[in-house]
């Protein structure tokens, strides 16, 4: 967490200055315990009886709301710079919403981010077709995929930081895949208000894997208008061009002279709207980058977002090889956020840590593969400043 907003928390909180229930007031310092004691509340009730609760925690500036519908992220509250508190990611206010949702806010992603063609790959030698539910290829684990599972959420606190473990069983078959996966997934809020996502996963059967998160960002507020001048650096000098499915063509393309350069951080919208096949092609962004560090024992720093707006800042490291960049191009202005106000095109941004899109089909590529014995291991940490 940066000094400036350090000292935009503690001058808040010694200004007696209380935030409200709606995420619109001033920053608090957090309590001396380590943050506040996750609160627990009843957010819906899913057709066939299942209740859905709603898990709040709060840390070191960050506020932080996750539904055990999905594992999503249902509402991510940060101070700006003059210590007033907005929600950043894009969301709903419902649990129906939700259900018949096909924008995966903020959801928890699983068993395979991004896309696999035609839903079929072939491990050991045996081929597996997959549920398809974009196009013909197959999408975020299926029609079905971990964003549309109820999971088991406890609440921990650790020493001053406090968070939540999920977990979820995915038995052998569902939505096509081998293998039971044992799946946990922490999120952490530190005390300097960071928020840690630890994927862990087991198999009986090899099997492919790719956890991520799907949280779409507008760190001006969700309903508050573009995300293009948003200033967006991307450590990547490779990005993964894609067919008209958007599936990859196996190409590891150089950004340089392209749209598609964010090395040296610029506005998203600067190049938007630049003609480039691959962005005409995909509306925009929404693509792989190919990040200069590849797999890493250890998260590393591999993205900054910045609103000038509310200086608000969003740090990103990882330990993965690839970031998925999607500038809300199919948000179509049909969709009522968490605030009220409707969602268009632009009006969110994902920035989805990963390996690389299919490549289960691409052999040459980092392995997803996980085996039984093996333990499927990643971390992603955002950090937030302002």
């Amino acid at each position: 967490m940066e000094l400036n907003r350090r000292t935009v928390i503690a001058g808040a909180a010694a200004a007696g200055i209380a935030a409200s229930a709606l995420g619109t007031g001033t920053a608090q310092a957090a309590s001396p315990g380590g943050g506040n004691k996750p609160v627990k509340e009843l957010f819906g009730t899913l057709a066939d009886g299942t209740k859905v609760y709603r898990w709040s925690l709060a840390n070191g500036g960050t506020r932080l709301k996750v539904l055990s519908y999905g594992g999503i992220v249902q509402s991510l509250e940060l101070p700006d710079r003059h210590g007033k508190y907005a929600n950043v990611s894009l969301g709903y206010d419902n649990l129906a919403a939700y259900v018949a949702g096909t924008t995966f806010f903020g959801a928890t992603i699983g068993r395979y981010g991004n896309r696999i063609a035609k839903g079929q790959f072939t491990l050991d030698g045996k081929a597996y077709q997959l549920s398809v539910n974009d196009g013909v290829n197959s999408l975020h684990g299926g029609a079905k995929g971990f964003n549309t599972k109820v999971w088991d959420i406890e609440p921990f606190t650790k020493g001053s930081d406090v968070g939540l473990y999920l977990h979820y069983t995915s038995v052998d078959g569902e939505m096509g895949y081998p293998g039971t996966l044992r799946t946990k997934v922490t999120f952490t809020l530190t005390k300097h208000g960071d928020w840690r996502i630890d994927y862990e996963a087991t198999t009986d059967k090899p099997t492919v894997v790719n956890l991520t998160n799907h949280t779409y960002y507008n760190l001006a507020g969700e309903g508050s208008g573009t995300i293009e001048n948003h200033e967006l650096t991307i450590a990547a000098g490779r990005y993964t061009p894609t067919d008209t499915g958007l599936i990859p063509t196996g190409e590891l393309a150089k950004v340089s002279g392209t749209p598609f350069d964010f090395r040296k951080g610029k506005p998203v919208g600067r190049d938007i709207r630049a003609g480039h096949p691959q962005q005409v092609q995909a509306k925009g962004f929404d693509h792989n980058w190919v990040l200069d560090k590849g797999v890493t024992a250890k998260p590393e720093h591999i993205a900054t977002l910045h609103d000038p707006r509310s200086g608000r800042t969003l740090k990103i490291a990882t330990d993965q090889p690839g970031l998925q960049f999607y500038s809300g191009n199919f948000l179509d202005g049909t969709l009522v956020g968490t605030s009220g106000r409707t969602y268009r095109q632009g009006d969110g941004l994902c920035l989805e840590t990963q390996h690389f899109p299919d490549s289960p089909n691409e052999p040459s590529w980092p392995t997803t593969v996980l085996r039984p014995g093996q333990t499927y291991r990643t971390t992603t940490i955002h950090s937030f400043g302002a």
